[in-house]
């Protein structure tokens, strides 16, 4: 065929195509029917099945993708703000005139204050090799750079907790290895929903019919849960780390433990293998036994504060010790908390002490990228060196606009003493993160309104989202099966996906990359940019890098299309095992710790110098923002915990407005029968759910799957405000806080206390 021919008939073929990313936690295949041009149909992966290499097989989400192709408010012009910013009101405007003045509010921007006052957000709403903010990221680089971010709004407490136990982030087993395991704990852990790396339930399912038990702990019971536990035990939010604590105790006085083994692997354990120099600090034995602050960690300690039975506690410590090998796979939503990488550590230590690390059926915990190499998710398109070195964690950017000058690295900021600038110019590319996904929705939003702040903001998306609203000028954007694209694997899985072009895009709509090659050439760097590559050659030209660096056996892009694969995978037929030959020769393969070892008393958290927020083992702290705060009259008004679950209805904020998904899985407030009563709300009530930095009004749900006290509103909703400033679209982030956890400067938007009432 010729290379420069669209590869798919005009009048009806089925066509193997990516799921569009959108940071779901899964990378799927679908099956779209096409007939003249348009997208008719969508199917799950056909491909052969098997263990080694599974179907890659969409959820909900992804076949209900025609609902978002296809909807009646698509953004398919260019448009330009006329109203008061964050009303949402615009006017019709050229490509030229948009892109023009894109171009010369970066000039007048980085003119006036320099190339620190420029940035582009965190977003994942369009998330493959060539959409996205990474084709943004490039452009800006190519200008002189922007002030960078690290970290996410996922994966901060663990991203950055992870590391100080075990020295790198690549502490998980490949999955397929899950069916060598006697007993699995989902800790806080909902892959039936999120996905977090597709199959991941489907590997969960195999394990259990091998004859592992699985344990639930979560505050709800989720369809995990539901469908692939044993067990469900209901934990207070926030409290893990205590669970996790007396865990230990039950180990050490039990005689559980095999001391030698863990004095071999680790340090920090007991006072007689400390680190050097700090032989006087608390160990964690003698934290576990409350030899110096006086409160032993028992089970009955921990009841008290997570609701869970000391005897449950005890059991599953026990179980877990005993039944090996043994995984304890810990979800994100408990790391998003005021403390959230306390629990994080706190895991790891678990699996260490009991050996489950090295060996096939264990696990090593913490964010646990796979085994040998980390698995999917490389930035494999050329975004180029920042030449702005400075970087702030990527929850912060409030901050650098209100602050930004005054940013130092006791705030998080990084490769700098200090900021420039203010942020002052946005170009925020498929992320709704500004405004809906943000913490204290209305504090971001008062923020944006002042135009002396941030002074031009522009907006790359698909629909003109809650973010979108506030926007200076709004640019409309293709969706993925209208543009070429690429992904690998998620997390975990040895893939290639690939994105062709299905359809054409509908009026004037353009994909994130030639958005940004075009302001690029009004800038001067047009050739630079694109390098003569349109979307579909910067695609070939990542498939050689995938299969000069990774996957040498990858097909090309010929081969791809003429065979319609859609995907490539490397099939798993010997499990790698994380930390396999630590565990058979420490002295000659140590860790990448400072000591080579299991960190459990980390010298880095020790001279970070926080000891009450940053201990240096891991500890339950209790945050202030809690049932068990002192009594004061916050607490007396909030007395609810509340939680926000990844639902099936969207991804993050993607697909909020899909009818069929809304249909199958309608926004509401879910509340246990005892606090539903307390308060006279009867199932299918409207009800106002608020606190002091805002409130939203929607449908409860009253239902025993909720731990009394906790309240759950699945995140992700749209923002939608009455005149009045409340909400009834159902964002539960009208309700959070912007504060951050102590280590990672990461999110804490899970640490909520809330009243639900009536709505009259």
């Amino acid at each position: 065929m010729k290379r420069s021919a669209f590869p798919f008939s005009a009048s009806s073929t089925r066509v193997r195509v990516g799921c569009p990313a959108h940071n779901c936690g899964g990378r799927c295949l679908l099956v779209a029917h096409i007939e003249h041009g348009r997208i008719i149909r969508l199917e799950a992966d056909d491909r052969p099945d098997s263990v080694a290499a599974p179907q890659l097989r969409a959820c909900p989400r992804g076949r209900a993708y025609l609902r978002r192709q296809y909807h009646p408010d698509r953004l398919l012009y260019p448009l330009k703000r006329v109203g008061k910013r964050g009303a949402g009101q615009f006017q019709r405007i050229s490509w030229d005139e948009a892109l023009d003045t894109v171009a010369a509010q970066l000039e007048r921007v980085k003119s006036k204050y320099g190339n620190q006052a420029l940035f582009v957000p965190y977003g994942t709403g369009s998330y493959n090799q060539l959409n996205g903010s990474h084709v943004a990221r490039r452009l800006m680089n190519l200008y002189g750079g922007c002030l960078g971010i690290y970290n996410s709004y996922s994966w901060a407490a663990i991203n950055a907790a992870t590391p100080t136990v075990w020295g790198t982030l690549i502490t998980g087993n490949q999955r397929q290895d899950w069916l060598n395991s006697r007993y699995i704990i989902m800790w806080g852990w909902n892959p039936a929903e999120m996905r977090d790396g597709t199959n991941s339930d489907y590997f969960i399912k195999l394990a259990r019919q091998n004859g592992a038990k699985v344990v639930c702990i979560d505050p709800r019971h989720s369809l995990s849960a539901a469908a692939l536990a044993d067990e469900w035990i209901a934990i207070r939010p926030g409290t893990d780390a205590a669970m996790m604590t007396a865990m230990a105790y039950v180990m050490l006085t039990e005689g559980l433990l095999d001391v030698a083994f863990i004095n071999t692997y680790c340090i920090g354990w007991d006072a007689a293998h400390m680190p050097p120099g700090l032989e006087d600090q608390e160990s964690y034995s003698e934290y576990l036994l409350g030899a110096r602050d006086g409160t032993p960690k028992t089970p009955a300690w921990a009841e008290a504060i997570t609701a869970v039975p000391a005897a449950t506690i005890a059991r599953i410590a026990r179980e877990y010790a005993t039944r090996k090998p043994a995984v304890l796979y810990q979800g994100y939503g408990m790391q998003r908390r005021t403390y959230g990488e306390q629990v994080v550590r706190a895991g790891a230590v678990l699996s260490a002490i009991t050996g489950n690390f090295g060996i096939a059926g264990g696990w090593a915990s913490g964010l646990a990228l796979q085994a040998p190499d980390g698995g999917g998710k490389w930035t494999v398109f050329p975004v180029g060196q920042n030449p702005v070195r400075a970087a702030i964690p990527v929850f912060l950017w409030t901050e650098a606009v209100l602050r930004g000058k005054s940013m130092t690295p006791a705030d998080g900021l990084i490769g700098a003493d200090h900021l420039e600038s203010d942020i002052k110019l946005i170009y925020a590319v498929a992320t709704n993160c500004l405004i809906n996904q943000h913490a204290n929705v209305n504090r971001s939003a008062h923020i944006l309104q002042d135009e002396s702040k941030v002074e031009f903001l522009v907006v790359q998306d698909n629909f003109l989202t809650p973010t979108a609203r506030f926007a200076d000028i709004v640019l409309p954007a293709c969706t993925q099966f209208e543009t070429w694209g690429v992904e690998d694997g998620w997390k975990y899985s040895d893939e290639v996906i690939l994105q062709p072009k299905l359809v054409e895009p509908p009026a004037e709509c353009k994909s994130d990359y030639r958005i940004c090659a075009e302001i690029a050439e009004r800038l001067g760097l047009g050739e630079a940019y694109t390098e003569g590559r349109d979307e579909k050659a910067w695609v070939e030209w990542c498939l050689n890098v995938y299969r000069s660096t990774r996957f040498p056996d990858l097909p090309t892009l010929d081969e791809f299309l003429e065979r319609n694969l859609g995907a490539w995978s490397r099939p798993v037929v010997k499990p790698a095992i994380a930390f396999e030959d630590f565990r058979r020769d420490p002295a000659r393969h140590p860790l990448p710790t400072p000591s080579g070892k299991v960190e459990i008393f980390s010298r880095q958290l020790y001279e970070f110098g926080k000891p009450e927020e940053v201990p240096p083992i891991p500890k339950y702290i209790q945050e202030k923002e809690s049932p068990f705060h002192p009594v004061s009259s916050a607490q007396r008004r909030f007395p609810l915990q509340a939680i926000g679950h990844h639902t099936l209805a969207r991804v993050h904020s993607t697909h909020a407005n899909s009818d069929w998904l809304n249909e199958a899985f309608p926004q509401r407030v879910f509340i246990n029968p005892l606090d539903a009563a307390a308060r006279g709300i009867a199932d299918g009530d409207w009800v106002r759910v608020w606190n002091e930095r805002g409130q939203l009004v929607l449908p409860a749900r009253v239902t025993p799957r909720i731990l009394p006290g906790v309240v759950d509103i699945p995140q992700g909703a749209w923002w939608t405000p009455d005149a009045r400033g409340v909400d009834f679209g159902g964002c539960i982030n009208v309700l959070t806080s912007e504060q951050w956890t102590p280590f990672a400067f990461g999110t804490a938007q899970h640490t909520i206390m809330v009243e639900v009432e009536k709505h009259r």
